[in-house]
């Protein structure tokens, strides 16, 4: 059976919301960066890449107002579900905006503080991309505002000393149960492609199965402490997120106006 097949069997949720809360939702461990940033910065605080919510949710809980904004406007109809969902005090925090991060304007808004949690500086297509973010995020920075990019630890690949992939990360959802298996780790020579193999099996046990690959770009701190100073940026040090289990750690750049 193909992977259309199964997903037009009644029931069957699989969709880019679905596969984005799977792999990246549960994520926590940079949550109270976050907080600690907006208490020291105040809001509102823009959030690029917010997917359905992961940050902006949080923070919107802690009493910040905030913009979410990411290119995919079905995450950000999930995310206005759940702040809805939420309470009325967590709806009217928050504020979507369907855009890309490498091009974006908010004529006369500014904001104290932009972050750009997990690695979504390394999704934005090489150092090109980088610059039409950094000068996006120059433009809508209030004086002395913060930009906070976290960027990923190196990932190890596969090889003779690391021969198990990661665990797969794993939903039931009205008996269908859905997974995402890491199976490959490719270095290259701008960055890393990291493969995995979603499947999904239905209640009555039919299975379909489908290849994902995202690339992330190679980018450590003091290079992206570079570029932002051609955009006007200076650098303010960096801040730390611990590995767990799951993920790797993350440098987080700090870059004022």
């Amino acid at each position: 059976m193909t992977a259309a097949d199964a997903h037009d069997e009644p029931g069957c949720a699989a969709g880019p919301v679905l596969w984005h809360d799977l792999e990246c939702g549960s994520y926590d461990a940079d949550l109270a960066l976050w907080r600690e940033l907006a208490a020291a910065e105040g809001d509102p605080v823009l959030d690029l890449g917010a997917g359905t919510g992961r940050v902006a949710l949080d923070l919107a809980r802690a009493g910040r107002r905030v913009v979410a904004l990411d290119l995919e406007p079905r995450f950000l109809e999930e995310l206005r579900g759940r702040a809805e969902r939420a309470g009325a005090a967590i709806a009217e925090r928050i504020e979507t905006v369907a855009a890309d991060a490498r091009d974006f304007a908010f004529p006369g808004r500014a904001f104290p503080l932009v972050v750009a949690p997990m690695q979504t500086v390394q999704l934005l297509g090489g150092r090109d991309g980088r610059a039409g973010f950094l000068r996006s995020v120059k433009a809508c920075l209030a004086p002395g505002g913060l930009l906070a990019c976290a960027l990923a630890d190196a990932l190890e690949g596969f090889d003779a000393e690391h021969t198990e992939p990661p665990l797969p990360d794993i939903v039931e959802r009205d008996g269908w149960v859905y997974v995402s298996q890491p199976v490959a780790v490719r270095p290259g020579p701008a960055g890393i492609t990291i493969e995995r193999i979603r499947q999904v099996v239905s209640p009555s046990g039919r299975r379909s199965a489908e290849g994902d690959a995202i690339h992330l770009d190679t980018l450590d701190g003091d290079a992206l402490a570079a570029e932002a100073a051609a955009a006007g940026l200076r650098d303010a040090g960096r801040g730390r997120i611990g590995a767990t289990e799951e993920h790797v750690g993350s440098e987080v750049v700090l870059l004022r106006a």
